[in-house]
């Protein structure tokens, strides 16, 4: 495209992206020192390069997502983000555990964008340096694993046998002196050697223990903000499409794939419905940023909201979330 294409179909997205209807030519006439003749021809070019489409109720254009592509890969090339209408954030991670940082930038994010902010969480060490196992009450026992990097997780068990101390005793100290440092998947696999020398007891909640590992050391979502989008008109004036959107934050194994796409990259990422096979709506679109631990990339995070989004916003806010939750769960 020429230049005056170029600021055209820019002039045309923003505009858009702020009053919510179709751009006609007289409304870019008046920006521009082009006759409506001359804008109108420039608008049919971009229509044929599939920049823009005209909506059957209107004589106006609105931008594709092809053209919301373009435009918002312009935009990640020139412009530099600045941080300075968004210092004193750091304060909200002061403190915070690694659970409540996570849960603290994906509530940020919509806090400040008005959509739905995500994390995905890192996956937890698959090694354990020690178990305990605490009796609370007849057949409840509390479940405690320390990971190599001091990581805490804790969990009741529910079993049909109410277990001594001494019974839990054993069952910790076998743990510990077999197992310490391997992988769960690896304790797995030498618990089937190991069941017929201990007693049919402690090898049930033994496996019980194996198998809630499984589960935790798998990756998690954290959602915030999903309500917000209820008053997106462009996804709420339709029904269908509201149920689909909804219907995405239910299935959190597509949203974790969604936002995985940005862990293998460097800096902010867009995803936009119709333009990327990994957003399954067309009106909707993904700005998601990897986030780090001393240096290394170990989950993502971003704002899922409408393809009419101001990106120019939206980008920053992803980006320095992604910097301070890295900071935060780096210290």
């Amino acid at each position: 495209m020429d230049e005056r294409a170029n600021h055209l179909l820019t002039a045309l997205i923003e505009r858009y992206i702020q009053e919510g209807q179709p751009v006609g030519s007289k409304a870019l006439a008046s920006m521009f020192q082009l006759s409506p003749a001359t804008i109108r021809n420039v608008m049919a070019d971009l229509e044929a390069q599939g920049l823009v489409q005209s909506p059957h109720t209107s004589a106006g254009r609105i931008p594709t997502p092809k053209g919301y592509r373009l435009f918002v890969d312009r935009l990640l090339a020139v412009k530099s983000f600045q941080a300075q209408p968004y210092e004193g954030l750091e304060q909200a991670f002061e403190y915070s555990t690694p659970t409540q940082a996570l849960n603290t930038a994906a509530s940020l994010m919509s806090k400040l964008t008005r959509f739905a902010g995500v994390v995905v969480t890192p996956q937890r060490s698959q090694v354990f340096r020690q178990i305990e196992f605490i009796r609370l009450s007849e057949k409840r026992i509390l479940l405690i694993i320390v990971t190599p990097e001091g990581d805490v997780q804790n969990r009741i068990l529910l079993m049909n046998k109410d277990y001594t101390e001494s019974e839990l005793i054993q069952a910790a100290n076998f743990f510990n002196q077999h197992f310490s440092g391997k992988s769960f998947q690896a304790v797995r696999e030498e618990l089937v050697l190991q069941l017929q020398v201990l007693k049919e007891d402690i090898s049930k909640l033994m496996q019980a223990t194996v198998d809630y590992v499984g589960e935790i050391c798998s990756e998690d979502v954290y959602v915030s903000g999903e309500k917000h989008l209820l008053d997106v008109t462009d996804i709420a004036s339709d029904m269908n499409r509201l149920r689909q959107t909804f219907s995405l934050f239910e299935q959190k194994t597509e949203l974790m794939q969604l936002l995985d796409a940005s862990s293998n990259s460097q800096g902010v990422q867009i995803f936009i419905g119709g333009d990327s096979h990994l957003v399954p709506l067309d009106d909707l679109s993904v700005v998601s940023a990897p986030y780090q631990v001393d240096g290394k990339i170990v989950g993502s995070l971003g704002v899922i909201g409408p393809s009419r989004m101001s990106y120019d916003k939206v980008i920053p806010i992803v980006d320095i979330t992604a910097r301070l939750l890295s900071n935060a769960l780096s210290k």
